[in-house]
């Protein structure tokens, strides 16, 4: 069964979300789940500024309101075990993470470059934006060849058609978990991603 999780790397939501998915399929008792990452970008006019995240939230919803959005996802993160320092994090566009993530996918080593990413952008607040931290961080986790993936115009050609993709379909909110023609948006609890398996599984 294939399971495809539409995701951003700078997307708190999706790394708890990533972290409760890892929780079902240790309980998942069914056929073997093959989980594909695909690309979604929250904000695909962000700029590679290097500015606090902070600061750019604090201008959409105030300070305070961005504040209390980090401390809120600070929380949710520390209960599965993530400890987030969005302190550090800085303003970046993802289309250069996700072009290595679709790179990393060919050579099977999508999760573990996706969870690098991931942990440097929300604990170690490197800047995933920057292309040679990006390659130092994918060939790190296991990508062979990471430079001359950011300057692959085919494979920066497949990643504009799985964002496009990913909208045709309906996907608003990431992570967004899809099984066939069913799935679920939001870092959904174990037993919700457990059902949705089973309905996978059963038709």
């Amino acid at each position: 069964m294939r399971l495809d999780v539409w995701s951003d790397v700078v997307c708190p939501w999706c790394y708890i979300g990533k972290r409760k998915l890892e929780r079902a399929l240790g309980q998942w008792d069914g056929e073997p789940v093959t989980v594909v990452w695909r690309p979604f970008q929250l904000q695909a006019d962000a700029k590679n500024s290097g500015r606090p995240m902070v600061d750019v939230l604090a201008e959409k919803m105030g300070a305070e309101g961005a504040r209390e959005a980090q401390r809120r996802v600070t929380e949710v993160a520390a209960a599965e075990g993530l400890a987030y320092d969005l302190g550090k994090q800085v303003e970046a566009n993802t289309f250069d993470a996700h072009r290595l993530l679709l790179a990393a996918r060919d050579q099977g080593v999508q999760a573990a470059v996706g969870e690098r990413f991931f942990r440097a952008h929300f604990t170690e607040g490197a800047d995933v934006g920057d292309r040679g931290v990006l390659v130092a961080l994918a060939e790190e986790a296991g990508l062979t060849g990471a430079a001359g993936a950011l300057d692959d115009d085919a494979l920066a050609e497949r990643l504009n058609e799985e964002l496009a993709e990913g909208v045709a379909i309906g996907v608003r909110s990431v992570p967004t978990f899809v099984v066939g023609r069913r799935g679920v948006a939001g870092a959904q609890d174990p037993e919700v991603l457990l059902d949705l398996l089973r309905t996978g599984s059963s038709g």
